[in-house]
């Protein structure tokens, strides 16, 4: 039985338009549901939960952009509608219509500068391997 490693920094990825734009070196994701619950006139407790819409905020961090992308001028300022990638070892999840909302830098002497990007998706699937 062959032993599948974790994701590296190469497994995680921006896509736009097919193509790889950045490599991610680390990331962590969050889903939020607005579920409502129905009540009844004369109970004490609900009768029933409504599942709401999902939202999918990600933070990127470490973002690298690919060769090919900068020599296509893109930036991250500029990127609209596009996906992150994750593959595990059975499946690759896919975050789908993602927006940026947040960008920040820190830079200290001597150190590489650590960046940080949040993330809006409007989707996530997961596809097996």
């Amino acid at each position: 039985m062959e032993i599948a490693g974790f994701p590296t920094s190469a497994d995680i990825y921006l896509e736009l338009n097919g193509k790889k734009v950045a490599v991610v070196q680390s990331y962590s994701a969050k889903v939020t549901r607005s579920s409502q619950t129905i009540e009844a006139f004369g109970e004490s407790e609900p009768v029933a939960t409504i599942p709401g819409q999902c939202k999918y905020t990600l933070e990127l961090t470490r973002l690298y952009a690919t060769d090919e992308a900068i020599s296509d001028g893109i930036s991250f300022y500029n990127l609209e509608d596009f996906s992150l990638v994750i593959c595990k070892p059975d499946r690759k999840v896919i975050y789908s219509g993602c927006q940026w909302s947040n960008i920040s830098e820190q830079g200290e002497l001597n150190a590489m500068v650590a960046e940080r990007v949040t993330v809006l998706a409007t989707g996530r699937i997961e596809i097996a391997a």
